[in-house]
């Protein structure tokens, strides 16, 4: 894959937190259609890394390409420019419909034909959200607020989709089936994933490829095939030592 060039690269990003280095001088690179895990233990700096691509926290120093073209600083110009975040902890709009949210999420987009078309696409993608359109998102499940998370930031037809730690606080049998749906997103729309999760089984088993993060610093990438049966990343994330 190495001999083609990256739609996402991350080179050398570093954050502080005043005197705490957050991400200390990180790597990343993530090719066209791919879904790519980043695990790591909780405080790692997953969704450091996240919010510093999207440029919600200042970036200390380094650079974000998105297809070669350094990326703007500014998230609402990020969005623009072709990269989306599912947020941690979901972070819908609760006093607002679930359609009301869907529109939040497509901003770039002028045409209301256009609109419409995502909006349908969300909605075949995940038809609770269709049951419930009407619903306001604080009155709906956590599952479906993590629906509605995903099917908000696909709505800026994004060419790169960022996942912050989708599962946490769900219910397994809800896990499984939001995994499901990430693995149509992937496949039905070629989309392109930026996958953070403390759930490194879950992650590996849907990612291509994966970098394992520890304190702020990428201390192994490879396959992910490859790293669920590591015996470092066994014992570390896995609960291979059980």
């Amino acid at each position: 894959m190495n001999n083609r060039a990256s739609l996402l690269s991350v080179n050398n990003l570093t954050v502080n937190y005043g005197a705490i280095q957050a991400l200390k001088g990180v790597n990343l690179d993530v090719y066209s259609g791919e879904i790519v895990a980043v695990i790591g233990a909780n405080g790692a700096g997953k969704s450091t890394l996240m919010n510093a691509i999207m440029g919600a926290v200042p970036r200390a120093g380094g650079e974000v390409f998105l297809d070669g073209k350094l990326l703007p600083k500014e998230s609402f110009n990020i969005v623009s420019a072709g990269i989306s975040l599912s947020p941690e902890g979901r972070k819908v709009f609760a006093p607002l419909t679930v359609i009301e949210n869907l529109n939040m999420g497509a901003f770039p987009i002028k045409n209301r034909e256009e609109i419409y078309s995502e909006m349908e696409k969300v909605f075949k993608l995940f038809p609770r959200l269709n049951e419930r359109k009407t619903q306001y998102a604080g009155t709906l499940s956590g599952g479906e607020q993590q629906m509605l998370a995903i099917g908000r930031a696909l709505m800026a037809k994004p060419r790169v989709l960022l996942l912050d730690e989708p599962s946490l606080g769900l219910a397994p049998i809800i896990i499984s089936e939001i995994f499901k749906e990430l693995t149509e997103i992937n496949r039905q729309l070629g989309m392109t994933i930026l996958i953070v999760e403390q759930n490194a089984r879950k992650a590996l088993l849907l990612s291509h490829r994966a970098y394992v993060i520890q304190t702020g610093q990428m201390i192994m990438e490879g396959n992910s095939s490859d790293l669920l049966h590591n015996k470092d990343v066994e014992e570390a994330y896995l609960g291979g030592n059980r």
